[in-house]
């Protein structure tokens, strides 16, 4: 056959794959999948919150350790009690604020709730109507409050920076008044101002709520109650 008559082969035409849809090399696949997964992890870390430290196994409360070495003495001295275990303690104390007038606001109810775990340390739970009063557009189970009870080291932590902290800052403060106890050994007082707390900033505070303060001790009369809170230091004017 001559050179003419022979037909030569075609070649064969590749397509141009764009370089997005290349298929990626092993390497560079696992290099990329170890810096999302890196990634992810730093992210987990940073939505957790801080853990706190914990507390030295020692530590006690200043109000606490002044309840047993001051004031127990005291209180059995005055009332000739023969047992220390029958002087009057406090067993837990109770802060409310209430909310009625932004029932119907969720964004007031939880910066309460915010303000008052700031003050207490603890978490504080809302509260709610428990049936409905046309008056006052409050209809059954709508969030009107907040409150969190406070024992232990807490109890004693929070009425120390409340007498030597808050109570100084109220305007006007002359005293406290000796008539506000129940009968049966609880005293309950009230503040204007949730910001007398150092804990609160009042830059970026929204609200100003008042707060009731409930002290519940294990006193039988009104007199050794007024006591044990005169041993913590309560400024008492009658």
């Amino acid at each position: 056959m001559s050179e003419k008559g022979a037909k030569e082969p075609k070649a064969k035409k590749t397509k141009a794959v764009p370089e997005q849809s290349r298929p990626e090399a092993k390497g560079d696949g696992k290099a990329k999948g170890a810096k999302a997964e890196q990634k992810l992890q730093g992210a987990k870390a940073e939505a957790k919150p801080a853990v706190e430290s914990p507390r030295d196994p020692g530590y006690v409360p200043r109000f606490k350790k002044r309840y047993v070495e001051v004031i127990r003495p005291q209180l059995q001295k005055e009332f000739g009690y023969t047992n220390p275990l029958q002087a009057p303690r406090i067993d837990k104390v109770v802060l409310n604020i209430g909310a009625g007038e932004a029932a119907g606001d969720q964004k007031k109810i939880q910066s309460a709730v915010n303000d008052l775990t700031a003050i207490a340390g603890q978490k504080a739970v809302i509260t709610r109507a428990k049936k409905a009063i046309a008056t006052y557009k409050i209809r059954q189970g709508l969030p009107i409050g907040v409150k969190v009870t406070l024992r232990k080291d807490r109890m004693y932590e929070f009425l120390d920076r409340l007498v030597t902290m808050a109570l100084p800052r109220v305007r006007d403060f002359r005293g406290l008044s000796g008539k506000s106890f129940d009968g049966r050994g609880n005293y309950a007082l009230g503040l204007k101002e949730h910001i007398v707390f150092v804990e609160i900033d009042y830059d970026k505070t929204e609200n100003v709520w008042g707060m009731d303060i409930i002290i519940n001790t294990s006193a039988r009369t009104d007199a050794e109650a007024k006591a044990l809170l005169k041993g913590f230091q309560f400024p008492f004017i009658n």
